[in-house]
């Protein structure tokens, strides 16, 4: 390798022997598992008329994108820098960009495949290559567009069978009650960290840092309490000063309306503020402490204005970690002696591998290392079963 001394030179062997962290090889059970997974929650998004898109792996590195510092680069034989995809939205921003510059919208799409990002931590699971499936609704901001990918985020986690409860979050009111409290710059960059963790600790050594007063103390840990029920954006009204603040909590119960489902309100919610320009939402399965799905709205840049957009995606590998528990057991494999057999076993609604030759003892063998229970061939009534250990 030029440039990289023989002591400091990576072991041939060893890295065919291995993978690199933070990726993963998938084996038939589970793969046949996800493949049914991703055919399920697709058929479900194009039963709310969300149409099917795909978009190349490889992007144009910009430092405008929201995952550049965690992006996968390299560079092509015309030295141009390129990235590894490393999040949907942005990607399939730039296909609607180039793609529906006039719509007709609402434009509704899905999409899913890999992602890739240097970290070990990403939006929905904390690998370096990952599964998302995910939809996109575009050119509408209102109400009843948040609240249709609500029901949507509900309606694909019941045809996968996952629990889930909704979290919803607004960033940009926890920026609109401290831009009322007077709070700019470092002070109010710093406090939407530690609002976000809900850490009261780090709250009163900010505001000691920076010298804020008693009331905007006051409001700062009232802020990390805004979790639970409706009964929250009550306690967001009360919070609530200036018009950017109002419209916020008054678009939440617009949307809490429309649903009319369970949902949890946490409006402490800070995180990436300055990328969603709306509502957020995520989805908690049982048993996992973090979410199977996340979403949320913003604005796409580019073209003759910013276009609204909004959408959710649902972390594979998450899903497989929810659903393990209530996976149904694969279908029995039988090794079948003949063509005739092995299709009357696959009527019956069985798995059947052909035999390759008619050693007896090398089937067997193959039959014992592969697990495989019975064998079948055609016989004077039909197909024949017999136990491989018969």
């Amino acid at each position: 390798m030029p440039g990289v001394s023989a002591a400091f030179a990576p072991d041939p062997a060893r890295l065919s022997a291995s993978i690199p962290e933070g990726t993963r090889d998938v084996l038939p059970p589970e793969w046949a598992q996800r493949e049914a997974i991703r055919a399920q929650l697709s058929a479900c998004f194009g039963r709310w008329g969300y149409r099917g898109v795909e978009v190349p792996a490889l992007e144009y590195a910009t430092p405008h994108h929201p995952q550049d510092a965690l992006a996968f680069k390299l560079i092509d034989s015309g030295g141009q820098v390129l990235a590894l995809r490393s999040e949907f939205t942005t990607a399939v921003g730039r296909l609607v960009r180039a793609r529906f510059p006039q719509g007709p919208f609402p434009l509704r799409l899905q999409y899913s495949g890999r992602l890739w990002l240097r970290a070990l931590s990403s939006e929905l699971g904390r690998l370096r290559e990952f599964n998302q499936l995910g939809v996109e609704l575009i050119g509408v901001e209102t109400p009843a567009a948040d609240a249709e990918l609500l029901h949507l985020a509900a309606a694909a986690l019941g045809a996968v069978g996952v629990s889930a409860q909704l979290e919803v979050g607004y960033p940009g009111f926890v920026d609109a009650v401290l831009e009322d409290a007077g709070l700019h710059g470092p002070a109010r960059a710093a406090l939407h960290d530690a609002v976000d963790r809900k850490s009261g600790a780090d709250v009163d050594l900010l505001c000691d840092r920076f010298g804020l007063g008693t009331d905007t103390r006051r409001t700062l840990h009232a802020l990390t309490d805004l979790y639970g029920g409706p009964e929250v954006l009550d306690a967001a009204q009360a919070l609530a000063q200036g018009e950017r603040a109002h419209e916020a909590v008054a678009h939440l119960r617009a949307v809490a309306r429309l649903y009319a489902g369970p949902l949890l309100f946490d409006l402490g919610v800070s995180r990436r503020y300055d990328y969603y320009t709306g509502l957020t939402f995520r989805a908690y399965a049982a048993g996992l402490n973090q979410p199977v799905l996340g979403g949320g709205r913003y604005a796409l840049g580019g073209g003759a204005g910013p276009l609204p957009g909004a959408g959710f995606a649902l972390g594979l590998e998450r899903l497989m970690r929810a659903l393990a528990p209530t996976l149904p057991p694969e279908p029995e494999v039988v090794l079948a002696r003949d063509l005739p057999a092995a299709e009357a076993a696959r009527a019956q609604g069985l798995h059947a591998e052909l035999a390759w030759t008619d050693d007896e003892a090398q089937l067997r063998a193959f039959c014992m290392a592969r697990g495989i229970q019975r064998m079948v061939g055609s016989g004077p009534s039909g197909a024949e079963f017999t136990a491989v250990g018969a």
